[in-house]
């Protein structure tokens, strides 16, 4: 009788446990779903990114491109519509650093991954159009110009890296096979994060003044960037804005928001349908446009384009 109710118990345990699971596990929908691949196709896929933030900020910073910092690094069409910002000197350097810095990113994925140089770069559209596009920025009057002012930069900068940091997340840690390759992403990931946060903390910094020529605040900006970016990712809210509502700050008790989380301040993930969504600018992963006009190179974007995973 003994033995019969210990099993009873522990039948009642796996049941209690078993529905528990099942209770705190949330139902992905479909369009949310990662696309099965390995570590090197999630890092193929990454650096497509990698290229495209790297030669915004060195074309924004002084003009130049990897080949120049790098030459054979990278092989491709030379992006179109970039020109040089309106920064700062201070700021103009610590963006041409970032650019420099995700050029030494590319040259480790190629030293520890199997990927070989020179790396093929991605059509890349810079024009100032399609990120106002993007952003749904572009009936503003005058138009958004993301190069004609300090602010106006960052307010691009911000959401660009973001969609790095996310796919890291979301991605491509959770692939990683062996240490030197987990050791490899981490660094990125650091550097990513990093990044992302200088330009949340320089718009937090003048979060309440209004962004020449125009008589909106930054805080309204980052409001209607973040919500641009949710809704071409179709996946709920993961961009976020320097000022929320207090049911959206951390533990709810601050509207304060220079760094973006969940409801346990987690940082927000995105999967490669997501970043492509916004990043192509039409809200459909298999429908190249915005900034990567011919969409991306590599073995997991042909599969997402082939079995129509939108």
């Amino acid at each position: 009788m003994a033995s019969r109710s210990c099993l009873y118990v522990v039948l009642l345990l796996l049941a209690f446990q078993s529905t528990v699971i099942k209770a705190t596990v949330p139902v992905v929908p479909p369009q949310c779903r990662p696309v099965p691949a390995g570590t090197l196709a999630r890092i193929e896929f990454l650096v497509n990114l990698v290229i495209g933030v790297a030669e915004f900020f060195l074309r924004s910073s002084d003009g130049t491109g990897i080949e120049d910092i790098a030459p054979g690094l990278v092989q491709g069409p030379v992006p179109i519509g970039a020109t040089l910002a309106t920064l700062d000197s201070p700021t103009r350097a610590v963006v041409r650093q970032f650019g420099l810095a995700l050029v030494g990113n590319l040259r480790a994925i190629v030293n520890v991954t199997s990927l070989r140089a020179p790396l093929p770069r991605p059509q890349l559209n810079f024009t100032a159009g399609v990120f106002a596009n993007i952003l749904n920025l572009s009936a503003l009057t005058p138009p958004f110009n993301v190069y004609g002012g300090q602010t106006q930069f960052f307010l691009v900068a911000e959401p660009l890296t973001s969609s790095l940091i996310q796919y890291y997340l979301a991605q491509v840690i959770p692939s990683i096979a062996g240490i030197n390759q987990l050791q490899l992403v981490a660094g990125i990931g650091l550097n990513a994060a990093a990044q992302h946060g200088y330009f949340r903390t320089r718009l937090n910094a003048i979060v309440n003044t209004t962004v020449p020529p125009y008589t909106i605040t930054v805080a309204s900006f980052t409001n209607t960037t973040a919500t641009a970016v949710n809704l071409l990712g179709l996946c709920g809210v993961k961009n976020e804005g320097l000022i929320v509502p207090l049911a959206l700050g951390a533990e709810n008790r601050t509207t304060t928001n220079v760094i973006p989380g969940d409801v346990n301040s987690l940082s927000p993930r995105r999967t490669e349908r997501e970043t492509l969504r916004i990043v192509h600018g039409t809200g459909n992963a298999t429908l190249p446009g915005g900034i990567f006009p011919s969409g991306f190179n590599g073995t997991l974007f042909r599969l997402i384009v082939i079995l129509r995973l939108f």
